[in-house]
């Protein structure tokens, strides 16, 4: 299968770049983060200063200024001094633990809001983003994103970009220290660092495209997981256990390759850089030692140097595992500011107007589309619903029939012509304001989990946010021919319907979905196949009280079962893109064309003329 992330998001360049940018709102908490870890990384590396002073003090070297100057208060001698660094060394340590402390609170806590800014913020952008967005991107690969990626970013905010920050004051107050104390012992026992770094680098972007690799495959795993879950009813009816099996287990296979991949290269890196701290740790200690042996140096700056050089090389040794998290979060964070980037295909114009209370006169005007794969759906289409009028949508499978209900609720732009509500085309309006005014009832019902009470109030409470009372809810319900079934459940209308809907069967859900559309009381009503899996005595029943569902409003009614239309106002039959027929079911019957033919087949009178 194609990258399906090519057509549909933009691709981002300095990914870590755009992280740090996105920080820029909370730059002041990772300004002290980054400070107060600078400041315990400081205190974690006096202790090879604490032993060369206390060396210094047992063999009578000469002490620096400022800690002769503390020990004074303790008394002459050497017990006083010692003591003195004793105090001295609890200073230092507690001083290194209150600073981790903050430092770990600070980018922890700084972290999880990141993550949790980052999170809504995609999933804001994911819900701006047009309808093609989400029927050619995978279900697995967006969930990926909004979660795997941006708990990958977490993850380096709250131990990888420590790491660095830590590691850089590490290498420059060390560094300076040995310099200062003996710039030629220090060249010899940082001059594996050079090496160390370059090797960094160049590991880096060798991981880079692995790493890029590793979170392409597991969206298709996780991907792959959803769907096979969600289908789970399918694969027992259909005994395709072993065939799906399999499946899971190859894009799981391709999932271990990958960080196989990486993990092969990532672990030589920590071994190849020992040998190279080994040469730098050695040549000062043999150095040092030659040079203390001939009084060149006093044996307390050998102490400080053995273990200051071990401080600053060994550490480097996590430069791999912090490379790898670098190279992981980079790949993450390509893949969230490549959502966060990309506009949507379909948005507001930007002196879009508003549509308040619709009168419900929706006009077609010869309207072209394609769904970009050479195909034309739609080829000059024109038709006009007056206010209040319900009109029915025949024809053949492929005709067009879903694509108008799309195109009118913009969910695709037009690729020619205009859709107008009230003389308003739908391009020039707001989205929210048009949808509003629509409410919709799909073939394809969609149940969230919860009440059956909180999915028919659905479609009024996600709009203004305040659920209705009972009464409306149960009159929804008694037009859409559900307050029966409801009634005779224990927990009648706080029945849980499940993830989905799985508890109810088709039909009724798809009742539901019809009282749901009744209660948002949207001046132009929607009906896409609502029938399609009721069963027929309920189908007749909704037949009859068609006129009563679409009270005061104007009705759309797309239906494969033609006597769910009947009784419309007018019929529009559609073929090839366009109306070919119209009129009421009896006169289109008369005229024995498409719609008479495809009425024969339904009855039962396949072979009438």
């Amino acid at each position: 299968m194609a990258d399906d992330t090519l057509p549909l998001l933009e691709p981002v360049e300095r990914p870590m770049r755009r992280l740090f940018a996105y920080l820029r709102p909370d730059r002041r908490r990772l300004a002290f983060a980054i400070a107060t870890s600078a400041t315990n990384k400081i205190f974690d590396l006096m202790p090879p200063f604490l032993v060369a002073w206390f060396v210094a003090i047992a063999a009578g070297d000469h002490l620096p200024a400022a800690v002769s100057a503390f020990a004074r208060p303790f008394g002459e001698g050497t017990t006083p001094q010692f003591v003195a660094m004793g105090v001295l060394a609890v200073l230092i340590f507690g001083g290194e633990s209150f600073f981790q402390w903050l430092y770990d609170r600070a980018f922890k806590t700084l972290a999880q809001d990141i993550q949790h800014r980052l999170r809504v913020d995609a999933y804001a952008q994911m819900q701006e983003r047009e309808l093609r967005f989400f029927e050619e991107h995978r279900l697995g690969r967006t969930l990926s994103m909004l979660n795997d990626d941006v708990n990958q970013l977490e993850r380096f905010l709250n131990t990888g970009f420590n790491d660095i920050v830590q590691l850089i004051v590490l290498i420059l107050f060390a560094g300076t220290s040995l310099l200062v104390s003996s710039w030629q012992l220090a060249l010899v026992g940082l001059a594996p660092v050079p090496l160390i770094v370059w090797g960094s680098i160049r590991f880096s972007k060798l991981l880079e495209p692995r790493y890029a690799r590793v979170r392409s495959v597991v969206g298709d795993l996780v991907a792959r997981l959803e769907n096979n879950i969600a289908g789970m009813l399918v694969i027992k009816s259909f005994t395709a256990e072993t065939a799906e099996r399999a499946r899971v287990e190859a894009a799981s296979d391709a999932y271990r390759v990958a960080n196989h991949e990486a993990i092969i290269l990532s672990t030589a890196f920590i071994p190849l850089i020992r040998m190279a701290i080994s040469l730098g740790f050695a040549g000062c200690l043999v150095l040092g030692g030659i040079w203390a042996v001939e009084g060149r140096i006093e044996a307390s700056l050998l102490v400080l140097f053995g273990m200051m050089i071990q401080r600053i090389l060994w550490p480097m040794t996590r430069l791999g595992t912090t490379f790898d998290e670098y190279q992981r979060a980079a790949a993450s964070a390509a893949r969230i500011f490549s959502l966060l980037d990309t506009e949507p295909r379909v948005q507001d114009a930007a002196d879009a107007e508003s549509l308040v209370d619709a009168r419900g006169d929706v006009a077609f005007d010869d309207v072209h589309f394609d769904y970009g794969q050479g195909e034309r759906v739609l080829s000059g289409l024109s038709f006009r619903v007056a206010p209040g009028e319900t009109v029915g949508i025949a024809g053949p499978t492929g005709a067009g029939k879903s694509t108008l209900i799309k195109l009118l609720l913009r969910l695709y732009d037009v690729t020619g012509g205009g859709i107008l509500i009230d003389g308003h085309d739908v391009r020039a309006l707001r989205q929210r304001d048009l949808r509003r005014n629509i409410a919709v009832v799909t073939q394809d019902v969609y149940l969230f989990h919860g009440t059956i009470r909180e999915n028919i109030a659905y479609g009024q409470g996600a709009r203004d946010g305040t659920l209705p009372d009972a009464d409306a809810v149960e009159h929804a319900a008694r037009v859409a021919h559900l307050h029966e079934f409801v009634a005779s459940l224990p927990a009648g209308y706080e029945t849980i319907v499940g993830e989905r809907g799985i508890k109810l069967s088709g039909g009724q859900r798809q009742r539901l979905s019809i009282a749901r559309a009744i209660l948002k009381r949207a001046p132009i009503l929607v009906l896409d196949e609502a029938t399609s899996s009721v069963d027929t005595e309920t189908e007749r029943e909704i037949q009859e009280n068609l006129a009563r569902i679409t009270e005061g409003c104007t009705a759309i009614v797309v239906a494969h079962r033609l006597s769910t239309i009947r009784r419309a106002d007018r019929i529009l039959v559609l073929n090839e893109g366009r109306v070919t027929e119209e009129g009421r079911h009896d006169e289109l019957i008369a005229q024995g064309g498409l719609y008479a033919d495809l009425w024969n087949v339904q009855s039962g009178n396949a072979g009438a003329s």
